[in-house]
């Protein structure tokens, strides 16, 4: 039997959000993930492999190159192939389009954690970083948060510009310290290596989600965040050792281990517990995640 092929338009046009965050809370009530990354650089340009096996559910295999530079030449920054494997035989049942999986994992992770942790009247939405992550991000908290409305900050005006012409709706802020101040939701999706979120702008109540750095040099918020946050991850065993995001601010003392609040293996933690607390999740996007939304993507496909 040939494995099937899903490509981006008519595997998305099959998909719903709050559907997706359901598979990913229940993909986590399986046996634990058996999960290996390989991680191969080359200045900023990165070579990444993504393995995830989970008893009864399968087995994903993800391969994508990181080139950074690629933008100012007009070429996809990122680039790769996905495998999804039959959990009984090994045999290889679909080759679903990488950005597909990238787009619903990456802005699905993210979604998971703000239902839970960001205060339900959220109403301002503040984008960090004007990429393809950030646009995902406005379709998907879209779809939970019904009304809100959203702003975008980008290194480049020329680059937030586009975001809002592509977004219609959204509005461009120039002024980042203000933005972050008015904030309910501050979702960070950058390249960046060195914190452009100071924790001194967060106000009461805010859900502050980290998504950009995905390397041991890279981090987008400060101390500071981590300091005045509960801090919440997807998965300890790919974050807290391999991301600047959580290595930095715990060589530093500003956040210990143990104050990780919950993964999420233990959802049930993943609450709010006043209005005026802060929150802050970090998405670091690792295999079995791939291996949950690839899964979700070919059930989606059959149903249909």
């Amino acid at each position: 039997m040939s494995a099937t092929v899903i490509p981006f338009a008519e595997g998305q046009s099959k998909l719903n959000w709050m559907d997706l965050i359901g598979a990913i809370a229940a993909g986590h009530d399986r046996p634990p993930a058996q999960v290996e990354d390989v991680l191969i650089y080359r200045g900023t340009d990165t070579l990444l492999n993504r393995s995830a096996w989970i008893d009864g559910m399968g087995i994903a295999v993800k391969a994508c190159t990181i080139f950074p530079g690629n933008g100012a030449a007009g070429k996809p920054v990122v680039n790769g192939a996905v495998n999804l494997f039959a959990d009984s035989d090994g045999a290889l049942e679909a080759i679903v389009d990488f950005h597909l999986v990238t787009k619903w994992k990456t802005a699905g992770d993210s979604l998971l954690a703000a239902t839970r942790l960001a205060r339900p009247d959220s109403r301002n939405i503040l984008i960090i970083g004007a990429g393809t992550v950030g646009r995902s991000l406005v379709e998907a908290y879209g779809s939970a948060f019904p009304g809100a409305g959203f702003t975008i900050w980008n290194r480049s005006a020329e680059g937030a510009t586009r975001f809002a012409a592509d977004c219609p709706g959204v509005i461009v802020v120039s002024d980042l310290e203000a933005a972050v101040r008015a904030a309910d939701i501050v979702c960070c999706a950058t390249m960046s290596a060195t914190p452009i979120l100071k924790g001194d702008w967060l106000s009461p109540g805010t859900h502050v989600d980290l998504i950009g750095a995905y390397r041991p040099d890279m981090r987008e918020a400060d101390d500071v965040v981590m300091q005045r946050g509960r801090v919440f991850v997807d998965a300890i065993g790919t974050t807290v050792e391999h991301i600047g995001e959580l290595i930095e601010p715990i060589r530093s003392g500003a956040l210990k281990v143990e104050n990780v609040v919950a993964d999420f293996r233990e959802l049930e933690r993943f609450v709010r517990t006043t209005d005026d607390e802060i929150t802050v999740f970090k998405n670091g996007g690792g295999a079995h995640l791939d291996l949950m939304v690839s899964r979700y993507i070919l059930d989606a496909w059959r149903a249909a």
